[in-house]
C-alpha cells in the first residue's frame, strides 16, 4: 500500500502539468475585471450639460424616431457601434426612440423625396396610445443639423448658442428625452425632423461666412451659369455689417411672423417679419443678405407641400406661409 500511496501523488503532480480547465472562481474574476473595466469607460463619459455624439465614417449610422407630438417626430442619428453610449442617446433611448428599419432608412436619405409610406407614431404611456399614420400624409422630411461646440451648439449654419442659456438647455434637453423641441414643432409644421448630431467639443465655434468666387474662364450664356460658394471664417464686424445691410424694417405694433430661407447653396437664414410684408420683401432680404445671389435667377417655394410663390406682390398672410420655412431654387 505504501507504493500505491508514493503512486498516487506522482500520477497528480502528471496531471497537474496539464492545463487545468477554469474554475467558477476563475469566471468570477474575468466577470469582476470586466465590470471594473466597463466602470472605467462610464466614468469618461461627457458631462452632462455638453452632450455630444462621434460619428464613424465608414459604417452608416442608426438612426432614432420618437415623437408624442400629433403631427411631429423626432429621428436621431445614433453611433452605430461603441462601448461608451453617450448619455445623451441614451436618455433619448430611454424616453421611447427606437432605430428605424433599413428601409424606412434608406427612404429618408433622399431628401428630395416625401414619405409615402404608412407607419406607427409613438404614443405615451399617459395621454395616448401609439396610432398608425396613413400613406396619403405626405410630408416632407426637414433634415437639421446639431453642432457641439466646446462654447455651446448650433443648428445648420446658424450662430452659436451658449449652454448657459436656459432655453438652450431646454432644447437640449428635449433632445434627450427622444422629443422634437418646441422651436422645430413651430418651423416645421407637422412634418418630421431628421436631426444628425456632430462632435465639435474639441474645437472653439466659428461662423462660416458664404463669399461669391468671381467666374473667370471661358464665356456662358446667360441664365447658364451657377455661382460658387466657398465656406471661410468671418471676422466679427463683417458678419455685424452684414447683418446691418440685410435688416428688416419691423413695425412692432403690428404682427409679426418669423421665417426660415433654406438657400440653394444648403445654407439657411432665419428673419422676422410683419404679416403684412409682401414675398418681394423677403427675396430683397436674400439678396441683401447674400449679394452673390443678386445676378441669380431664383424662385421661392414653400416647403410643405411644394408650391412656387409666383406672385410676390402678396403679403405673407394672404401667401399663407407665417412662422413657416421656405425654399430658394435655382433656375
Amino acid at each position: 500500500m505504501a507504493e500505491g500511496g508514493r503512486a498516487e501523488p506522482e500520477e497528480q503532480e502528471r496531471g497537474s502539468s496539464r492545463p487545468r480547465p477554469p474554475s467558477a472562481r476563475d469566471l468570477q474574476l474575468a466577470l469582476a475585471e470586466l465590470y471594473e473595466d466597463e466602470m472605467k469607460c462610464k466614468s469618461s463619459k461627457p458631462d452632462r450639460s455638453t452632450p455630444a455624439t462621434c460619428r464613424s465614417p465608414r459604417t452608416p449610422p442608426h438612426r432614432l424616431y420618437s415623437g408624442d407630438h400629433k403631427y411631429d417626430g423626432l429621428h436621431i442619428v445614433q453611433p452605430p457601434t461603441g462601448k461608451i453610449v453617450n448619455e445623451l442617446f441614451k436618455e433619448a433611448r430611454e424616453h421611447g426612440a427606437v432605430p428605424l428599419n433599413e428601409a424606412t432608412r434608406s427612404s429618408r436619405e433622399d431628401k428630395t423625396k416625401s414619405f409615402t409610406g404608412g407607419g406607427y407614431r409613438l404614443g405615451n404611456s399617459f395621454y395616448k396610445r401609439s396610432e398608425y399614420i396613413y400613406g396619403e400624409n405626405q410630408l416632407q422630411d426637414v433634415q437639421v443639423l446639431l453642432k457641439l461646440w466646446r462654447n455651446g451648439f448650433s443648428l445648420d449654419d446658424g450662430e452659436l448658442r451658449p449652454y448657459s442659456d436656459p432655453t438652450n438647455a431646454q432644447f437640449l434637453e428635449s433632445v434627450k428625452r427622444g422629443e422634437t423641441p418646441l422651436e422645430l414643432q413651430r418651423l416645421v409644421h407637422g412634418a418630421q425632423v431628421n436631426l444628425d448630431m456632430e462632435d465639435h467639443q474639441d474645437q472653439e465655434y466659428i461662423k462660416p461666412r458664404l463669399r461669391f468666387k468671381a467666374f473667370s474662364g471661358e464665356g456662358q450664356k446667360l441664365g447658364s451659369l451657377t455661382p460658387e460658394i466657398v465656406s471661410t471664417p468671418s471676422s466679427p464686424e463683417e458678419e455685424d455689417k452684414s447683418i446691418l445691410n440685410a435688416a428688416v424694417l419691423i413695425d412692432d405694433s403690428m404682427p409679426t411672423t418669423k421665417i426660415q430661407i433654406r438657400l440653394a447653396d444648403g445654407s439657411r437664414l432665419v428673419q422676422r417679419f410683419n404679416s403684412t410684408h409682401r414675398i418681394l420683401d423677403v427675396r430683397d432680404f436674400i439678396v441683401r443678405s447674400r449679394p452673390e445671389f443678386a445676378t441669380t435667377d431664383f424662385i421661392l417655394v414653400t416647403s410643405f407641400p411644394s408650391k412656387e410663390l409666383t406672385d410676390e406682390t402678396v403679403t405673407l398672410q394672404e401667401a399663407d406661409i407665417l412662422n413657416t420655412v421656405i425654399l430658394q431654387q435655382l433656375k
